[in-house]
This record gives structure tokens, C-alpha cells and sequence, in this order.
């Protein structure tokens, strides 16, 4: 089918001929011919590669082009960031994108300018929450990786999120998409959608087994070279030898910067003049952006062509990574299995190195077949690579065997939801209430009735859990002690403010029963929040902590008995995370941070993000009941925000003066704008360099030529941190 034969406008057409897009893939083909360009539901169950974003955009482009709005809904910020990036290309056909995945008490109205509005689903069942009335003008809904409906944790918001979309727009389309889904019929039939399955691919995968020196796979089998004692990286140099790239997908952290190490040395034997001058400016700008011993490993390893891609890395570190990667310099990523989830970051070959994973309840388990797909599925590269393989590793003959029963040919899960349970529910029943969605329990019970829930549960009846959810929001005073379901103002703020109910209540209770309110009291409030990401305990902790513990004692709201020993060890986790977070706003290094609590420093910034939401959501929570908190609350907010003492606020609301260079402005005499604003550029720049002051000035340099009083102003306007002082001058 090509594309001049298809019906969108004529602008679209020249866009994608222009792009050297002549002619769809057949599940591409086949989706228009069920009724993609005709407003029609439809299910895309089909491999990585086989051009789910092109029908996303096909959809999205004919709707705008008639006066619509499409809205595309992603799982992970990653993700919103590289679809914000391809779908900006759009500019010259005059389509405006946009993008949100932060601030979830914001109504974000100015986001309905645009054409094209990027979103997580959390993102996007809070701009449900808040209101905001352009939702009602979105023409086509778009949602990526579907199947993560089956999600425990994000599951439950997604299907809800569709369920309201769905709801308020009857007319919208909706395009999901996937590569694994199990019980694709089932999804499809709850969506009223055509359904798309298919495993065509534009390049060939072969799914293999690697044993004894040996690559099996059904439609052929190769020898590879054992040139060192590691079979992975065997495979590894097997593939760059030939011109391809390798990701090699290791259970954990601590494996997969092992395997990049151990992999850099043999890689950057064959690697050119020119590979090596573009690595050494990657690596150098990963120095740029960070200090640690884990950047300061990754660094070198980039140098030698190899790098490792995982959590505990900061956002920019990860991005300079994939750059590298898509640019054909970097030519082995190893990597935890979070690059499986939906970057676009295919390589000729996939080396699954262990099909087990850790899981705290039962130690060492296999991993889903879903997810051995969509980590296999990354395997070549459209137009670069003839084919792609994944590898699977085994140790003995009936291992290999196993692996081709349970992986290779077996299928994908199917999906289930996970929307069906206490914790689960009562944040959306709270938020359904609050909307306006329903207004009594039958309006909630028919609401609900719309989930895929519901639709796969048609013999459990969701009353038992409605009736526990509505009975812990009226004794928690979210709603109104009557029949009619109504919304109290505490009830209808923690909707808004995106909180867990639960967490809510929490807060508030040990608000009212602190004495005081220490930083550490808050902190350890925060962290005592479900909706909180606690830090790991190891054995070398326990004594530590407790022994905090036991010295802090009265700046805990509650200490719980130690011989409660699950109960106790929560609690010193609560304890852990909020002694790093203590670090964090006393300006620790971040590499002694990483070194202290055993973890990545893109772990302090998630943390930190999260702390920052939460402390937030107290700031409005006390100032609404009146309680203690308004104040301290807010002051730590902006001391997370930045992982500074109160002293620097004002410093750090210039844009390129971070905690350490604020710190070093401070300590030089430099405590303020006004001071800066009468120094001489000459000493910023010998303290921070030329670069960085010509920044700063180039923010501040015009309140030179205003009168006093504006010039306070003006700062006080444009920095929104800024404490006014007497002393300033």
C-alpha cells in the first residue's frame, strides 16, 4: 500500500515522501484497511520495528489536519522525551507539540495550544484530576506500551485513565499499541477496537540459544569464536567484527558496568581513528555533567567504544550514552532491562545474559516470556542491519532445550488487571468522586463497570472493595459522612494534589501529633508515605540506623517496637532514605552520597524528586486544615528542589549556578543578586570560569541600569526564591 494512495491530506503525503516513506509495512497496510484512517479503534499488537509510531502519527496527523487535537500517552519520561523529539520534526506542516510529565497538581491549560500533547499516564490521569478543559478537545487518544495494564504499579492508573478519557470523549479514537500482548482479543474487545496482530518484521530476528561455542537457532546454527573465556563477549565481538552493535541486557547494576569494563578492553582494539576522537568528546561531556566514581567508569569506558545504561545514572549521563549508541560510535551497551521498555535503541544483536531475576519474596526467578520479548524484539536495526538475533546463554544441553521451550517459541503472557484491590482503588474511587465522574455509589459502581477489570472479572463484583474504599474515605473525612458521594475540601485537595489517600491521612495525623518539627521529623513524614521509594536496608546498615535511631528518638513522630521486626525494618528504611535525603540538602558531595548509601546519583535525583513532590503536598495540606508545618514544609521544599542550605535560595535561582557553584559565589562574598549585580565580571570568572559567568551576567546584567526599587522587584519577580533581605547592601 502506498502512501500517495492513502487518505490524509496532501501535505502529509509530500512530509513523508520527502522522508524517503514510499510504501507501508503490511501490518502497517493492514491497520488502514480495518479502519485506521476512519476514526476506528484499533489494537496494534506487532514486533518492535514494524512501524507502531508510524501509525500513531498517520492517525494523529489526518485528525489534527481536520481541526483535531491528539493526546499520546507514554509509560516512562524517557519515552515522552525521545516521541517530543521525533514528533517536533512535524514543525514544518505547522503542527505545535507539546509535552508534560511533572508538577502533578497543575492544570497545565497552556498545554491545549498545542497540536500534539505528550504525557505519561500519571501525568495524564492528573490533568484529569485538575480539570483541564482542553481534555475535552482531544480527537485521538494514542497508547504506547498497552500492555502495561498489567502493571501492579502502574496498571491500575492507565486503565483508569482510559476508562475517564474514554467516558468524556465517546467520539475519540484510540490507537494502542504493543509488541507483546497475550490475549490481544481480550484488550481489543474492551477498547470496542479493530485488532492488528502480526509478527512481520521489516528485518529478520533470529531467536537463539548460545551453547558450548555454538549460536542454535531454528533456521541455522553458527560457530563463534572463542577468543576469550567469556562467551559473552565472544558473541559480543562476533557481531562488532562484522559491522553491527551488541546490547547486552544483565540482571543487575553491579553486572552490567562489570560487563562494560570487562568489554572495553577488547573492543577498542578494533575500534578507528575517528571512532576514538568522537568517543573522547562523549566522555568528556559525561566529566562535564557529573563526578562520581560511576561516571568517572563510564567515561573510560566510552573511551574504549562500550558503555552501561541503568537507573542509577542522572537523565543527561543516559542520554549521552543513547546518543552514542544511535550515532554507530558506542558499539556494545550493557544494560539492566530498563532499556527494553520502548527506547528506540535497536542492535543487530540481543545477548539475554541470565533469564532469572532477583525478587526479594522468592530470590531467584525466570523472568515473563513477555519481557524476554520485548528485550529480544530490540534485535536489528531497519535499514542498517540484514537481520538481528537474540541470544539466550546456557550451560548445559537441557538447559538449551528449556530455553527454546519456555522462551523461543513459547508466547507472551496474557494480560491482566491489577486494578482490583484496596490500595489499588481508593485513590481512583477518591479522584472518580471528586471529578464528577459519579456522584453516588451506583454511578461509581457503572463507572467502574467500564474498566478492563470489570470487563475480564465479569463474575467478581466490585462492591466488597468500593464499600472498604468508601468506608476508609469518609472515616478519613475525604468525603462527606452521607449517602450522596461528595467530596469534602480535604478530599477534593489530596485528588488534586495526585497523593495516595492513604499517604494523605498519614501526613496529616502525624502533623497533629508532632511536637515538633524538626527537618528530620519532616523528612522521615515524607518517607513514611506510601507513595514514597525507600531505599534498600543492607546488613551493614541495620546497626548504623538503628543506632540513629536510638540518639534521634524524640524528633520521630513514632518509633514502633523493635521486636515488631517487619514493622521495625520498614521503619529503618523510612529512617535510611531520610538521612540520605538529610545529605542531599546539607550539600554532601553526590559521590558521597553514592559511596554512603550504596546507590547511583540518579537514584538521589528520583528520591529527591519525589521528597520534593511530597513535602509539597504537605506545605498544602497543613496550610488548608490550619495545622503546624506551613512554613517548614515550604522551606524544605525548595532546599530538596536544590540540595542546598536555605542560604543559597536566592543563588540558586540563576540558571546555571547549581549547589556547588552557589556554594563557592557564597563563600567568596558573592551571597546575593544585588552582589553580583555590583562585582566586577572579572571575579565570578576566575571563580567559576568565563563561560559560566558570561551565563550568569548575561540573567542579570540589565538590573544594573534600573532604579533601586524596580531592581528589587524585578529580582523578587523573575526569582521566584529570592528572600528579600535588609542587609542586601
Amino acid at each position: 500500500m502506498k502512501i500517495e494512495s492513502l487518505d490524509i491530506p496532501d501535505e502529509v503525503k509530500h512530509y513523508y515522501k520527502n522522508s524517503s516513506i514510499m510504501e507501508l509495512y503490511p501490518p502497517q497496510a493492514e491497520a488502514v484497511e480495518k479502519g485506521l484512517l476512519e476514526g476506528k479503534n484499533l489494537l496494534a499488537a506487532i514486533p518492535t520495528a514494524s512501524g507502531k509510531t508510524l501509525l500513531a502519527e498517520l492517525t494523529m496527523l489526518k485528525s489534527i489536519c481536520a481541526g483535531g487535537k491528539a493526546l499520546y500517552i507514554v509509560p516512562l519520561r524517557a519515552l515522552a522525551s525521545e516521541k517530543f523529539n521525533r514528533f517536533r520534526e512535524f514543525s514544518n506542516l505547522g503542527i505545535k507539540v507539546g509535552i508534560s510529565t511533572g508538577d502533578y497538581d497543575l492544570r497545565d491549560e497552556k498545554l491545549g495550544a498545542n497540536d500534539i500533547i505528550i504525557a505519561t499516564s500519571e501525568k495524564t490521569d492528573s490533568l484529569l484530576r485538575n480539570g483541564a478543559t482542553w481534555m475535552q478537545e482531544i480527537s485521538v487518544i494514542v497508547v504506547d506500551e498497552v500492555h502495561l495494564i498489567d502493571s501492579k504499579d502502574r496498571g491500575p492508573t492507565l486503565e483508569v485513565t482510559l476508562a475517564k478519557l474514554r467516558k468524556i470523549n465517546q467520539s475519540c479514537q484510540i490507537l494502542a499499541l504493543s509488541a507483546t500482548v497475550g490475549n490481544a482479543n481480550e484488550l481489543a474487545a474492551w477498547l470496542n477496537a479493530e485488532l492488528v496482530v502480526s509478527e512481520w518484521r521489516p528485518t529478520e530476528l533470529l531467536e537463539g540459544v548460545h551453547f558450548n561455542g555454538t549460536f542454535y537457532c531454528k533456521e541455522r546454527e553458527k560457530l563463534i569464536e572463542q577468543s576469550t573465556k567469556d562467551e559473552a563477549i565472544n558473541l559480543a565481538l562476533d557481531t562488532l567484527q562484522e559491522g553491527g552493535q551488541c546490547l547486552i541486557f544483565e540482571s543487575s547494576r553491579k553486572n552490567c558496568m562489570a560487563f562494560a569494563k570487562k568489554a572495553a578492553s577488547k573492543i577498542k582494539k578494533i575500534l578507528s581513528a575517528e571512532d576514538k576522537k568522537f568517543l573522547t568528546r562523549i566522555a568528556d561531556k559525561v566529566s562535564e555533567n557529573s563526578e562520581t566514581d560511576t561516571s568517572i567508569t563510564l567515561a573510560s569506558c566510552i573511551r574504549s567504544g562500550a558503555a552501561f545504561h541503568h537507573a542509577g545514572l542522572i537523565t543527561p549521563l543516559r542520554e549521552l550514552v543513547e546518543e552514542g549508541f544511535r550515532e554507530r560510535r558506542i558499539k556494545l551497551i550493557s544494560s539492566t532491562p530498563t532499556l527494553a521498555a520502548g527506547l528506540n535503541l535497536p542492535a543487530r544483536r540481543v545477548i539475554i545474559k541470565s533469564y532469572r531475576r532477583y525478587s526479594s519474596e522468592a530470590g531467584m526467578q525466570p523472568i515473563p516470556v513477555l519481557e524476554y520479548k520485548q528485550m529480544a524484539g530490540r534485535a536489528g536495526r531497519p535499514r542498517l542491519d540484514p537481520y538481528g538475533e537474540s541470544v539466550l546463554l546456557a550451560r548445559s544441553y537441557e538447559e538449551l532445550v528449556l530455553l527454546f521451550k519456555n522462551y523461543i517459541d513459547a508466547e507472551a503472557e496474557d494480560i491482566w488487571s491489577k486494578l482490583g484491590t484496596e490500595n489499588a482503588l481508593k485513590t481512583h474511587v477518591l479522584s472518580t468522586i471528586s471529578n464528577g465522574f459519579a456522584c453516588t455509589k451506583e454511578e461509581l459502581t457503572e463507572f467502574l463497570e467500564a474498566t478492563f477489570f470489570a470487563f475480564q472479572y465479569t463474575n467478581f463484583g466490585l462492591s466488597t472493595v468500593v464499600d472498604e474504599c468508601l468506608g476508609f474515605l469518609r472515616q478519613e473525612k475525604m468525603l462527606e459522612n452521607t449517602d450522596v458521594l461528595v467530596p469534602t475540601n480535604f478530599g477534593k485537595l489530596v485528588s488534586r494534589l495526585y497523593i495516595d489517600p492513604l499517604s494523605a491521612s498519614i501526613i496529616v495525623k502525624n502533623l497533629r501529633k508532632a511536637e515538633s518539627l524538626t527537618k528530620l521529623t519532616l523528612l522521615h513524614l515524607v518517607c513514611s508515605t506510601p507513595d514514597m521509594r525507600l531505599l534498600y536496608m543492607r546488613s551493614k546498615d541495620y546497626c548504623i540506623i538503628n543506632d540513629y535511631v536510638m540518639a534521634h528518638e524524640g524528633e520521630f513522630v513514632k518509633v514502633p517496637n523493635p521486636f515488631n521486626i517487619a514493622e521495625y525494618e520498614w521503619f529503618l528504611g523510612e529512617v535510611k532514605t531520610s538521612l540520605m535525603l538529610m545529605e542531599w540538602i546539607n550539600e554532601k558531595p553526590e559521590n558521597e552520597i553514592c559511596l554512603k548509601f550504596g546507590i547511583g546519583e540518579g537514584d538521589i535525583h528520583a528520591i529527591a524528586d519525589i521528597a520534593e513532590w511530597i513535602m509539597h503536598v504537605i506545605t498544602q495540606l497543613a496550610r488548608l486544615l490550619d495545622i503546624k508545618g506551613v512554613k517548614e514544609a515550604s522551606e524544605l521544599e525548595k532546599q530538596i528542589h536544590y540540595g542546598a542550605g536555605p542560604d543559597l535560595m536566592e543563588l540558586l535561582a540563576i540558571q546555571s549556578i547549581g549547589r556547588v557553584r552557589a556554594r563557592k559565589l557564597y563563600e567568596a562574598g558573592f551571597k546575593s543578586i544585588p552582589y553580583l549585580l555590583d562585582s566586577a565580571p572579572e571575579k565570578v570568572a576566575a571563580l567559576l570560569g568565563p563561560k559560566i559567568a558570561e551565563k550568569i551576567f548575561n540573567q542579570i546584567e540589565r538590573r544594573k541600569t534600573v532604579p533601586e526599587v524596580m531592581k528589587i522587584a524585578s529580582i523578587e519577580k523573575d526569582f521566584p526564591y529570592v528572600q528579600r533581605k535588609t542587609n542586601d547592601h
